[in-house]
C-alpha cells in the first residue's frame, strides 16, 4: 500500500506531524493509529474467515484476489487451451515489422527485398515492372505558373 513513499516524502510525513501534533503528542497519536490499523485488519480476517466458512468446503481453495477482475480473467486465459492456441497464433504476427514495412512503402523508402512469389509478382509490360502505387510518384514538371502580376487586381 505504501510501497511508492519514497525517502523524501516519508521524512516530509515525519516533520508535518511533529509541527502538527508536537512531540508532546506525537507518539500517543501513533499508538493510537496504529492500533485502529491493527482493528482494521483483525475486523478483514475474521469477516473473510466467516464468508469461507459460509460458503463450505465446496470453495475451500477460494482467495478473495480472484474476485479482482483483471486476475480472474488472467486465471481463466491461463487454464483455457483454446486461448492457449490462440496466444501462440498471436505471438507468431510480428506486428512492429509488418507496420515498418507499410510505413516505409508510404514514404516511398525502400524495405528489405523479398522474393516475389509467382502469383504476387507484378506482370511486365513492355519489359519494365508497372508502377507501385504505394510508392511516391514523381510529378512531371511541365505545368508552369504564370508569373505573379499584381496589376491585374
Amino acid at each position: 500500500m505504501f510501497s511508492d513513499i519514497g525517502a523524501l516524502e516519508l521524512v516530509t510525513l515525519v516533520v508535518l506531524a511533529v509541527l502538527i501534533f508536537g512531540p508532546e503528542k506525537l507518539p500517543k497519536m501513533i499508538q493510537d493509529v496504529s492500533r485502529f490499523i491493527r482493528k482494521i485488519r483483525e475486523f478483514s480476517d475474521s469477516a473473510k474467515a466467516d464468508i469461507r466458512s459460509e460458503l463450505g468446503p465446496e470453495f475451500k481453495d477460494f482467495e478473495f484476489e480472484d474476485l479482482n477482475p483483471k486476475n480472474f480473467i488472467r486465471k481463466q486465459l491461463a487454464e483455457n487451451q483454446d486461448f492457449k492456441e490462440l496466444n501462440e497464433l498471436r505471438s507468431s504476427f510480428d506486428l512492429k515489422k509488418e507496420m515498418n514495412e507499410v510505413a516505409d512503402a508510404v514514404h516511398g523508402r525502400e524495405t528489405a527485398p523479398t522474393a516475389p512469389t509467382a502469383s504476387t509478382a507484378p506482370a511486365a509490360v513492355n519489359g519494365s515492372a508497372p508502377p507501385d502505387p504505394l510508392k511516391k510518384q514523381d510529378k512531371p514538371d511541365t505545368v508552369e505558373r504564370p508569373p505573379y502580376d499584381s496589376d491585374a487586381t
